[in-house]
């Protein structure tokens, strides 16, 4: 049982691309930081995989730089074993499920909780309350609006910079991912699908300027971007929420999504 670490997102995602996809659901966002890292999204990220007795893969990290690792599925001996192999790189946080996030923290040391989350996943989509206006993807013209949603997005929830705004947006356009609702006076809320990794689509971000909420934009627009993702081919379509939000919360479950797991982000700055 060890783990093996790299920096060689062909060799991580070879190796890890069938546990990977065996849940699709809880993995997301290693699927979606593999994909980055293969495209140059993210340069310097850190990789590993955890196995078992019989020698097969039963865990995952992602560490992009400036970030805290990313734990997908694993066991908590695993969790408590990467900190052990971490031990010494200055981590600042981890992000994982709750139990495995605990697991990690309680190996590493003295830790708070960051942020409480909640992975939902789509079982039947249930149509918004009927709001003016209509869907369509965001266009280059659109990319220094969503850069400012997307930084304000950032802001509001305390993400760290180094999610880069500008570049995201920029990329994800190009990408056909960023959905705007657009009302009378222009548009009035943003929801993103990613592409369909293993059979799973990531909705977000979701987000809608404070003067513009209570109006269901937000609902119209993650719906529009549900209905995206489920048009490519998505069988799973995810997303996560803050807990800390309960509208949102009430929100995704009203549109048919239902809860999967919890997660921590745990900081070791103190």
């Amino acid at each position: 049982m060890t783990w093996h670490l790299t920096d060689d997102v062909e060799e991580f995602r070879t190796v890890t691309e069938t546990f990977l996809a065996t849940d699709p659901a809880r993995n997301t966002v290693l699927l979606t930081l593999t994909e980055g890292a293969r495209s140059g999204v993210w340069p310097g990220a850190r990789f590993g995989w955890w196995t078992g007795p019989d020698g097969a893969v039963g865990g995952a990290y992602i560490q992009t730089p400036g970030m805290p690792p990313v734990l997908g599925t694993m066991p908590d001996e695993a969790a408590r074993a990467l900190a052990g192999a971490l031990r010494g790189s200055g981590l600042v946080g981890v992000n994982g499920a709750t139990a495995t996030a605990r697991a990690f923290g309680e190996a590493w040391g003295p830790y708070q909780v960051d942020r409480e989350e909640r992975l939902f996943r789509l079982a039947e989509l249930a149509e918004p309350a009927p709001v003016g206006g209509r869907s369509r993807l965001a266009t280059e013209a659109d990319v220094p609006l969503v850069t400012e949603w997307m930084n304000a997005f950032i802001d509001e929830l305390g993400l760290p910079a180094e999610l880069g705004a500008a570049r995201t947006a920029s990329r994800r356009t190009s990408a056909g991912q960023l959905v705007l609702w657009e009302g009378e006076e222009g548009p009035a809320s943003l929801a993103a699908a990613s592409a369909v990794l293993a059979g799973q689509s990531r909705i977000g971000p979701v987000y809608t300027p404070p003067a513009l909420r209570g109006r269901g934009y937000a609902a119209a627009a993650t719906a529009a971007a549900t209905r995206l993702a489920t048009g490519w081919g998505a069988a799973e379509v995810v997303l996560f929420t803050d807990l800390a939000n309960p509208t949102s919360n009430a929100l995704y479950q009203r549109l048919g999504y239902q809860q999967v797991q919890d997660h921590l982000v745990l900081d070791f700055t103190g």
